[in-house]
């Protein structure tokens, strides 16, 4: 299971990284994977890839895998993102940072999750800990 999840140091979802580190040291030994993909398209996130390293590594302890700074949206947009739109409609497109989509062991979108919603939430790790039993 895969969370991939398009972060920003400026935005005021930042604190979200404690849950992502949280989810990745929970369910690590489950298979799940978190990744966090850098991206300024909201311009929250203007520092160099060594910067935004610096800022998680500081701030939140982050050793969840991270990539460099992309475009999550738009035609610029990452393959994967242009993908997951394809794959699975709009819901998977980013409308903020901290967009959260679910790649499940089947290797399909499984769901999204808007900024809003927690990585810590009931509803979020009840849906982690259900497509873990799959």
């Amino acid at each position: 299971i895969i969370v991939v999840v398009n972060v920003a140091s400026r935005c005021g979802f930042t604190k979200q990284y404690d849950d992502l580190q949280n989810l990745w040291s929970n369910y690590k030994d489950y298979n799940l994977v978190v990744i966090g993909v850098p991206s300024n398209n909201f311009k929250q996130e203007p520092g160099s890839n060594k910067d935004i390293q610096n800022f998680c590594e500081t701030n939140f302890n982050i050793n969840f895998p991270m990539t460099e700074k992309l475009n999550v949206i738009g035609n610029n947009a990452h393959p994967f993102f242009k993908w997951a739109k394809d794959n699975h409609g709009k819901s998977a497109v980013p409308k903020w940072n901290f967009h959260k989509i679910i790649i499940g062991k089947d290797g399909k979108v499984a769901d999204t999750f808007s900024s809003i919603t927690r990585p810590s939430s009931k509803k979020f790790i009840d849906f982690i800990e259900s497509e873990i039993k799959k």
